[in-house]
């Protein structure tokens, strides 16, 4: 069928969603061109591209390719990886360092800034009108791209609002992730875990601050832990350290209420800000002291008092900032999708501030750590249960009509389905065009 805008808006009510959301392609592809299409979508990280020449590739949405390049200058593109001649997928590996970009069907080569250097028996266009030097023949760069705090975002909108308006009060948690580095500073570190997901792109969003799952989800696996930790002698520090990391997976719904959950426009929340589940970690004593050096006490504390678990930047990026860590989605169809976690070194932080999120990466979101693999089977489940006609409606009531709407944000409980209820208000206004017109509800 083809969606009216009215029929859109009706699948998402103010406390449940249609499941055809979840399974139908038509709506997947709507959703590449309504939101994928209009939002900010998280592109990579400038440390990705230190040099002149290096690049990044990877889809903007399911089907268009984009490039981040550092040109001969220094400065970071985002650019369509589409040459300007025939349309030929210009760079074809995943990253890498290039003088320039030659097209392999025809051979048009291009500047790292996107310009167009050089065409191959150029006397063939002699007396036919054709302009080399007309910015149609470069390749085009994406309608906006920001860099904010090395972190870089592009959206094939034109008219959509600048990087900092979108983020809205979540850019704190930003701000939080790099003021945690003594030099202000982060840097991709360590790789990246990247593994296919069957099931639909907002699942994974959707689960980030659901706090009524892990201690159901994650049971087994966090007795485990415990029955472990129980076993170790008082010296066994290594080990503790690293088993103690599972455990706050299953903590209580107290716990988890207490912390709370903050939403704001375009669909962007965090749980946590006072305490998360991060909250106890141990402060290593020479990145205490790194921080102190470089802040003082009182910004210090000050920066390790607001503490998050997951902000999410709908509808692409997800980051800990106590952590390190950032996870980013991208969607491949209606029920697949690539979710990639990547590490982040502290600048002037010590090593074993490093080692630590790598440990943390690899025990929950590797492809075969303890943690994030339960969360997959459930979304597999969701998935397919959701092709079941008999019911068609799913439920987001918890505290229904309790949230706080403050002047720039919504606050409630952490367990609320505040964090869903923020999502699905931004997924409605863009897929029915609500922010384009100035109408979001």
């Amino acid at each position: 069928m083809t969606y009216t805008n009215e029929q859109i808006g009706a699948l998402v009510e103010p406390a449940r969603l249609h499941r055809s959301i979840y399974t139908d392609p038509e709506i997947f592809e709507l959703e590449m061109e309504r939101i994928w299409g209009s939002a900010w979508i998280f592109i990579g990280h400038e440390s990705q591209v230190p040099n002149p020449g290096d690049y990044y590739t990877l889809n903007i949405t399911h089907k268009i390719p984009v490039v981040m390049v550092r040109d001969r200058q220094g400065e970071v593109h985002v650019l369509h990886n589409r040459c300007a001649h025939k349309g030929a997928k210009l760079v074809d590996t995943r990253c890498g360092n290039a003088r320039a970009f030659r097209c392999c069907y025809h051979g048009w080569t291009f500047n790292t800034d996107g310009s167009l250097l050089k065409i191959p028996n150029e006397g063939g266009y002699e007396g036919t009108g054709f302009d080399i030097k007309d910015p149609a023949n470069n390749m085009q760069k994406v309608a906006q791209y920001e860099i904010y705090r090395g972190f870089v975002f592009a959206t094939l909108d034109a008219d959509a609002p600048d990087l900092k308006t979108w983020m809205g009060g979540a850019i704190d948690c930003f701000d939080n992730l790099c003021d945690r580095a003594p030099e202000g500073e982060v840097e991709v570190a360590g790789g990246v875990l990247r593994y296919e997901h069957d099931c639909n792109w907002k699942m994974f969003l959707e689960n980030l601050n659901d706090t009524m799952h892990p201690m159901v989800t994650h049971q087994s696996v966090v007795q485990a832990a415990e029955d472990y930790i129980a076993t170790l002698p008082e010296d066994a520090v290594d080990q503790r350290a690293e088993a103690e990391i599972i455990p706050p997976f299953g903590a209580s719904y107290e716990v988890f209420e207490d912390s709370g959950i903050t939403g704001f426009e375009f669909g962007h929340h965090y749980d946590g800000g006072k305490t998360s589940i991060h909250a106890d970690y141990t402060v290593i004593p020479a990145y205490g002291k790194a921080m102190v050096d470089a802040y003082g006490e009182e910004r210090t504390k000050e920066i390790f008092s607001f503490n998050t678990h997951n902000t999410l930047y709908y509808p692409s990026l997800t980051i800990k900032t106590a952590i390190q860590n950032i996870r980013v989605v991208r969607p491949i169809a209606v029920d697949k999708c690539i979710v990639e976690t990547w590490s982040f070194r502290l600048k002037g932080a010590p090593d074993e501030m490093l080692q630590r999120t790598l440990l943390y990466s690899r025990l929950i979101n590797s492809s075969a750590s303890m943690v994030g693999p339960d969360d997959l089977e459930a979304y597999m489940r969701i998935q397919a249960g959701n092709a079941d006609t008999s019911s068609n409606w799913i439920e987001m009531y918890r505290q229904f009509g309790k949230d706080q709407e403050l002047e720039d944000r919504t606050v409630g409980g952490g367990t609320s389905d505040l964090d869903m209820r923020t999502q699905y208000g931004a997924w409605r206004n863009y897929m029915t065009g609500a922010y384009r017109q100035g109408e979001a509800a």
